[in-house]
């Protein structure tokens, strides 16, 4: 029977179904709009969509809007300038790598995620949560790595960048967590989503900002495709809005681990709209990643 402590679980899967929504989305627009481009339409056009899920909150719990001590701001900070930098790369890595591969590659940011959410918040994961992370994370290892890639030099650049990116999205997860639990006198659907909503009110400006002063133009044509970024904003918003969810409930590990069934769903979407088949060994791969999902659900 579902608990109010195993939300996170829902909360998880809907969020990863939005984000390869999402990230299917912005890759599409890259090509017209650049990396940097595609990264701001999730956080310029997320940004009004988060105040909107704000205020249906508020409304709906009775909570005071909360204002948080300074320890709020440090986590906050860390969260949104790790994910700008992560989804850049990860926008830049797709564009060199098939999209289920570069995805593989992503998860294995559950690792990261133990480590640092280990080191930073103290976050206590059982000898069997941390067995079913690792086996979930072979299980990225075997789908993203290829016959003969450490012999193809070429092969380095788009690894160098899904491992980057898992890094980067690895520290947002544990700062956004991090801010989540230190907002104060509120219940967790409200800390989510305050926190959400300064999470892409920084990244929109920091990440405008910068397009103004070496892209102008990229902001232009942003407006100019605003019906599909106006798209993506609203799934990256509400798909951010469910990780922030499971994150105000569990360690951020077992949140991003369970994530890793989002490989599942980009090899639909791969197979589907990119016409990319799957090989008996990311066959495999996957196999073991269900697997380890599973041991961690269920202990």
């Amino acid at each position: 029977m579902l608990t109010a402590a195993s939300l996170w679980i829902p909360f998880a899967l809907v969020a990863a179904v939005g984000q390869v929504a999402r990230n299917a989305m912005q890759r599409s627009l890259t090509g017209p709009l650049g990396t940097w481009g595609a990264t701001n339409i999730r956080f310029l056009f997320g940004f009004p969509f988060s105040i909107l899920f704000l205020g249906v909150v508020i409304a709906a719990t009775g909570d005071a809007l909360p204002w948080p001590g300074l320890d709020f701001w440090p986590w906050l900070l860390l969260g949104a300038l790790s994910q700008i930098a992560a989804t850049g790369l990860m926008l830049a890595a797709m564009n060199e790598r098939s999209f289920v591969v570069t995805t593989a590659y992503l998860k294995t940011e559950a690792i990261q995620t133990a480590i640092f959410g280990f080191v930073f918040l103290g976050d206590h994961l059982t000898v069997l949560k941390v067995g079913a992370i690792l086996i979930a994370t072979f299980g990225v290892v075997i789908t993203a790595l290829r016959p003969g890639s450490a012999r193809n030099l070429a092969s380095l650049r788009p690894t160098a960048l899904g491992l980057a990116a898992a890094a980067g999205f690895a520290l947002s997860a544990v700062g956004f967590r991090g801010a989540i639990i230190v907002v104060p006198g509120v219940g967790f659907v409200t800390a989510a989503t305050f926190t959400l909503v300064f999470a892409l009110g920084v990244q929109t400006l920091v990440l405008t900002i910068y397009l103004l002063a070496r892209a102008p133009q990229v902001l232009r044509d942003i407006l100019h495709l605003w019906k599909p970024s106006m798209l993506a904003g609203f799934v990256g918003a509400a798909a951010s809005q469910f990780w922030f969810l499971a994150f105000a409930l569990t360690a951020a590990a077992n949140v991003r681990t369970l994530a890793l069934v989002e490989v599942l769903f980009a090899q639909a979407v791969a197979t589907y709209s990119f016409k990319q088949p799957m090989s008996a060994r990311e066959l495999g791969g996957i196999a073991l990643i269900v697997l380890g999902v599973a041991l961690l659900v269920a202990v």
